[in-house]
């Protein structure tokens, strides 16, 4: 299994989107994440600073990691392209036809994941994928 640390994670991103940047070839996987970039236009000045890797994000300053907003984009399409938990490709479906926008849809998706793990770090419990599907389907307006 791989378990990256937390510059390897970064590093993972910003390699991605140079070497789409320099049209040089993708796995699979860096072409998500260098879409994901692409769709996140706010983040191109770090991705592109060879010191942002490094750079720490507090939400106590009211900071949203850029990594780790991304990251839980990749982490969502991983679950979309295998249903799981499962539902959550439906539920996604309803909010992306909701939306008009994938994107905005994926966002809904990103909210709920973010609370389902705020849940369980709080509750030292394991992930409610039920909880997190079923926040999905309400932010999708069902």
């Amino acid at each position: 299994m791989f378990d990256p640390s937390r510059d390897q994670a970064r590093q993972f991103f910003v390699d991605s989107w140079r070497k789409h940047q320099n049209r040089e070839v993708l796995t699979q996987l860096e072409i998500i994440a260098a879409d994901l970039v692409a769709h996140h236009p706010e983040y191109h000045g770090l991705i592109n600073d060879p010191d942002g890797v490094q750079k720490d994000f507090s939400p106590d300053d009211g900071q949203i990691n850029p990594f780790l907003h991304l990251s839980l984009h990749l982490a969502i399409e991983e679950q979309l392209s295998i249903n799981q938990p499962p539902g959550i490709r439906e539920a996604f479906e309803h909010a992306q036809a909701r939306h008009g926008d994938r994107h905005a849809a994926l966002h809904d998706v990103l909210e709920c994941l973010g609370e389902t793990i705020w849940r369980a770090q709080r509750d030292k419990a394991p992930l409610d994928g039920k909880a997190y599907v079923e926040c999905v389907w309400k932010r999708a307006g069902s």
